[in-house]
């Protein structure tokens, strides 16, 4: 697996591995931490399907904060990708949809619902119960409180690797959510049309990232995170991702 990224303007890292394998085809500056931007959304899927599923959850946009006795905050509707979860306002929804709705569409909404219903420390704690070090759960999205406290999602390429082939191995409903992702523009726009790949992006203004497991029809499924954290536009770090995801295919395996 052959990649120049030594002239992208910022910090790239990649890892590249066979499920199940404990040493890479590639990897690159995996361990160091990144703003997690939505693939923190990945750990919270996996604390929620360990609550019952069934519940209803009380669907508001006012959150608690992280840091104690700040105000509560109001989670903006302009920064949600589904307006389905939105309609819900003032009603309820179960806690298995709400956790689909947060991978399937990123709804912004619907994670942090679910993260107040399994509690911060519960959806963190998935991170060490894999082995992860240094990926973590602080926040809510748009806490501003706890942001500027200092509290805050990171991860890394390698952590989240971990955390994929963890849910790979297990093959349960996490693994099929992350499938039925539709966001797919930098990671699966780079392997050939119609590939599986069970997978989550993040953006924010500055990050692009790409986490999922790739599901060749003659090969055996692979691991391929991508964090890219660089001053490219967002359509050349998208593009960026894609290079990364087709050299996986033709050179990593």
């Amino acid at each position: 697996m052959k990649l120049d990224l030594d002239g992208v303007p910022g910090t790239v890292s990649v890892w590249c591995a066979p499920v199940g394998a404990a040493e890479p085809v590639y990897a690159r500056a995996e361990h160091v931490p990144h703003y997690a931007a939505s693939t923190m959304k990945i750990a919270v899927l996996v604390a929620a399907y360990r609550h019952d599923v069934d519940a209803e959850v009380e669907v508001t946009d006012r959150f608690p904060s992280a840091v104690t006795g700040a105000p509560s905050y109001r989670l903006a509707r302009a920064m949600d990708d589904d307006p389905q979860v939105w309609a819900r306002l003032g009603g309820t929804a179960s806690l298995g949809w709400l956790a689909e709705r947060m991978i399937v569409t990123s709804s912004n909404l619907a994670t942090n619902l679910v993260l107040r219903t399994v509690g911060i420390p519960a959806a963190d704690a998935v991170w060490r119960q894999v082995g992860a070090r240094h990926s973590r759960i602080g926040r809510g999205i748009e806490d501003v409180a706890a942001r500027e406290a200092g509290l805050t999602n990171e991860v890394t390429a390698y952590d989240l690797a971990l955390l994929l082939d963890a849910i790979a191995r297990d093959g349960g409903r996490a693994l099929a959510t992350l499938h039925a992702t539709r966001h797919r523009d930098d990671l699966a726009a780079g392997l050939p049309a119609g590939t599986r790949i069970a997978h989550k992006s993040g953006w924010v203004t500055g990050v692009r990232h790409g986490a999922g497991i790739v599901y060749p029809r003659d090969r055996p499924p692979y691991l391929l995170v991508v964090l890219s954290s660089t001053t490219l536009p967002d359509a050349a770090a998208r593009t960026l991702l894609a290079r990364i995801a087709a050299a996986s295919w033709s050179g990593g395996q």
